[in-house]
């Protein structure tokens, strides 16, 4: 019994390790935040012995470019060549620590790479690019497992919290071309969607579990609510509504859930297939939601595959966009006559890529590593 019990839980761990590192980081111009470990790395403690580590390093990229109002594609925006297109890479380190085999840390430090291309923002004639990069918000947090692996040997389940740090530069700039008095270029800030933070102490929510549903298949969930109750942040728009002057500061949710099979081995190859809502709330939960954000949502089916040699996992996923749609803004809404219904836009992406790598330090190796 003893046997089946281990046997399950490291199977539990891998699957943890390589499934829930990487963020929940939507494909486009709604998700605004570009820091690590939304909902997942405060989840990301796994099923550790006490006093073990687990270190992953995980790497994401996406590109977006297809324009949505509501669910309503506009493709002329790519016939026309007027798209703004936004090309995102993000490194992250997270790091969590067993405290007993129940309770957990984490810890996660994201660097972010990123360009915008558009006319819009350029005079409307030519196109060029911005570009942000730098560390973005940091998270730090933890959670508890409802179960010891005795008690539950088909599963587990643990909810957590954390903090999500303003250490993000919120007010990034680049040069913008044609927008001067007399045409010159300008220092601005960057747009929303490429700020390598929003300027909010952020509290995280998060629940994550994992079950076994037969010998080898296991379904596996996660999801977080960041309550954001900063209002807006200060940092200028340039947009031309008054309304939308200065940036918002959003909440943000996430949710996911599938299915995962080692294939052969444990110790091997494995599947996954799930799916992922991720967006930005119309209305933030706590304070007032003024200023400019781009809500909406992306609703995406997620394969993935992964390979475990020892300690070590390598996965990749990727997840592809389904469903897309920018929502109604506030202030949309408060713009808008009977006359002239307002609804924004925004660009999303296709599909977004997400490689990781995950160490799980055992006992003794991690008693050896604190000697030093």
């Amino acid at each position: 019994m003893k046997n089946l019990i281990s046997a399950i839980k490291y199977i539990i761990v891998t699957l943890i390790i390589m499934f829930f590192p990487e963020d929940l980081f939507a494909q486009g111009c709604v998700a605004i935040r570009q820091f690590s470990g939304i909902g997942n790395a405060v989840g990301q403690g796994n099923i550790l012995e006490k006093g073990e580590l687990n270190i992953s390093a995980n790497y994401r990229y996406f590109k977006s470019f297809r324009h949505f109002r509501g669910t309503h594609e506009e493709p002329d925006r790519l016939t026309n060549n007027t798209e703004v297109i936004n090309w995102t890479h993000l490194i992250d380190l997270n790091i969590s620590y067993a405290f007993t085999e129940r309770i957990f840390g984490i810890l996660s430090v994201p660097y972010a790479y990123n360009e915008r291309s558009s006319l819009y923002e350029h005079g409307r004639t030519e196109r060029h690019t911005t570009y942000s990069q730098g560390l973005t918000d940091l998270i730090i947090g933890g959670g508890y497992w409802l179960f010891t692996g005795e008690k539950s040997p088909k599963g587990n389940m643990a909810i957590g919290g954390g903090l999500k740090l303003p250490t993000g530069n919120y007010g990034a700039t680049s040069r913008f071309y044609n927008v001067g008095p007399n045409g010159e270029s300008e220092i601005r800030p960057v747009d929303q969607s490429i700020q390598l933070g929003d300027g909010g102490l952020g509290l995280i929510i998060n629940g994550q579990g994992v079950w076994n549903l037969g010998k080898t298949t296991f379904l596996y969930y996660d999801g977080f609510y960041m309550l954001n109750p900063r209002n807006t942040n200060g940092v200028q728009t340039f947009r031309r509504r008054e309304s939308e002057a200065i940036m918002s500061v959003p909440d943000q949710y996430a949710l996911r859930a599938g299915l995962f099979k080692p294939v052969g081995s444990a110790h091997g190859l494995a599947l996954s297939l799930g799916g992922r809502i991720e967006g930005v709330p119309v209305r933030d939960i706590l304070g007032k939601s003024d200023g400019f954000r781009r809500p909406g949502y992306i609703v995406s089916v997620e394969p993935g595959a992964s390979y475990m040699i020892k300690d070590f996992t390598i996965g990749l996923n990727v997840p592809i966009a389904l469903l897309r749609n920018r929502t109604r803004s506030l202030t949309d809404i408060a713009d808008s006559t009977p006359d002239n219904r307002v609804h924004g836009d925004a660009a999303f992406a296709d599909y977004l890529v997400n490689l990781s790598l995950a160490w799980r330090i055992a006992k003794k190796d991690s008693d050896l590593f604190n000697s030093f």
